[in-house]
């Protein structure tokens, strides 16, 4: 449960939220599509006991402002740089969930002195695929579609809907949660306007259009653990396997019976799992800014 109070950093005139509490080695978390710090912040209390942990809204995102312009992957990584810069942060474990995986595998590639090791969970940028949802929003007239669809009058049925259903006993999984929540941001224009810049810098309507197995290869190696729901209906878990022709003896962890978001069906078997991950790991020699 959230138990903070987001900070703001302004960054080339724009507010930018994110929660920071603890200290030691830094982990920053960086989330998906319609998604905000609330997807990580109940893994906050379990990791930070003894590290630093970061957790921003990206921009277009949860609190974060919701600017006219850049909503590209290099975008949102130097974003993530230019934080960390204002916070005096060198380098960071970086775990990033599914258009957070695309953008922390970006970061690595442009500012690979920066990262010590990457986790990435349900990570978009490993293959075409994707739920046709998401498509969609990519197709000529999802701009005028999509208040509708968002609309309070949908919202208000659809949450009487969900209160009958729980009284009868059905209870929603984590997916349907989280994504109920992001679905729940779109009710302003400003938000929709950044939800589909954002889906459009990274899906067409065949798929997913940027893939890490353009650049990752090329790369220098780090530790990286790769993480996916087995019954997953949004990015298909054999791209974790995917994952391991880009990123030389990656490793794969499949919770079995999770959905999109692992780390909300099993908050304690991930947390536990991303402790370990530090703790067993270390990144030989990372390069100098200079050679980046």
């Amino acid at each position: 449960m959230e138990r903070m109070t987001p900070r703001t950093v302004t960054l080339h005139g724009h507010e930018l939220s994110y929660l920071d509490s603890g200290t030691g080695p830094v982990v920053l978390f960086i989330h998906g599509i319609l998604g905000s710090h609330r997807n990580w912040a109940h893994l906050i209390d379990r990791i930070d006991d003894n590290h630093r942990v970061i957790v921003p809204d990206l921009f277009g995102h949860g609190e974060s402002a919701k600017p006219v312009g850049d909503y590209s992957l290099g975008a949102h990584a130097a974003t993530m740089r230019d934080l960390l810069d204002r916070l005096g942060i060198e380098r960071v474990t970086l775990v990033g969930h599914s258009l957070g995986g695309g953008i922390a595998m970006e970061f690595y590639y442009l500012f690979p002195e920066r990262v010590e090791r990457l986790v990435l969970v349900a990570s978009g940028g490993l293959g075409r695929e994707v739920n046709p949802v998401l498509r969609s929003a990519t197709l000529p007239g999802a701009e005028w579609l999509l208040p509708l669809i968002a609309s309070g009058w949908v919202r208000a049925r659809a949450e009487t809907a969900g209160r009958v259903m729980s009284r009868a006993g059905w209870k929603p999984g984590s997916d349907i949660a989280a994504i109920w929540q992001g679905f729940t941001s779109l009710g302003d224009g400003e938000s929709r306007r950044a939800f589909l810049a954002t889906t459009r810098a990274v899906i067409d309507p065949g798929g997913q259009s940027v893939s890490a197995h353009d650049y990752l290869p090329d790369a220098v190696p780090i530790p990286t653990l790769v993480v996916w729901g087995s019954r997953d209906r949004m990015i298909p878990a054999w791209h974790a396997i995917s994952a391991q022709q880009s990123i030389p003896a990656c490793r794969v962890e499949l919770f079995h019976g999770a959905g999109h978001f692992p780390h909300l069906d099993e908050p304690d078997r991930f947390a536990k799992l991303l402790r370990d991950f530090i703790a067993t790991t270390r990144r030989e020699k990372p390069p100098s800014a200079s050679g980046a």
